[in-house]
């Protein structure tokens, strides 16, 4: 099969990191602003940023209903932080009229871990990896429940924060509390990429 085309919704958040991790995986990428562009897609990136700017600009470009389509239509989605929340059906101490894009049957919490200055990073087990993955929380959320469809990837081991679930999986949708798209480990966009050329 040729290389996937993944785009990476590109109107806020670390968009770059995503797509130069992509690109070295062997995709084609695509920066996504505009409906035309997101038809190209085989599969797609939410990135980390603020959720409720993220929405906004989704409806000010008329983008958000092609989104929705898409991902409910069956598109391989993956939200980091920020898109994690996008991709939630219930979100925790959101604004007043918070959007989402819906899709995966969970609960996140905005902000769990607190505001920038409790931004921290440590290992994690990731389901089916050997070795633990770095995950880098900034301002990040956390899933405070999951539906019975839900695969639970990854939680916090140790802490306060202990057991709290910072990666999940439903079907064609993942999503991360952390921001796996700093540093070198590959492996969780390599998983995505796979989820992506299988669908």
């Amino acid at each position: 099969m040729a290389s996937p085309t993944i785009g990476v919704f590109a109107l806020q958040g670390d968009v770059r990191e995503h797509l130069h991790v992509l690109r070295a995986l062997g995709a084609r990428t695509l920066a996504v602003r505009r409906p035309e562009e997101l038809e190209q897609c085989d599969g797609l990136v939410l990135p980390g940023g603020e959720s409720t700017t993220m929405y906004k600009l989704a409806r000010a470009f008329d983008l958000f209903d092609p989104l929705v389509e898409r991902i409910a239509g069956g598109m391989p989605t993956f939200g980091t932080c920020a898109g994690m929340i996008m991709l939630a059906d219930r979100i925790e101490d959101g604004i007043a009229g918070q959007e989402t894009l819906g899709g995966l049957d969970i609960t996140v919490r905005r902000n769990a871990f607190g505001r920038q200055v409790d931004s921290f990073e440590g290992p994690l087990q990731f389901d089916g990896f050997d070795a633990p993955v770095r995950g880098v929380f900034i301002r990040a959320p956390w899933v405070e429940e999951v539906g019975d469809d839900v695969e639970v990837l990854a939680t916090i081991p140790s802490g306060q924060a202990a057991g709290r679930i910072v990666a999940v999986r439903q079907q064609h949708l993942m999503a991360t509390s952390f921001h796996p798209e700093v540093g070198t480990d590959d492996r969780i966009h390599r998983y995505f990429v796979d989820l992506v050329s299988q669908s």
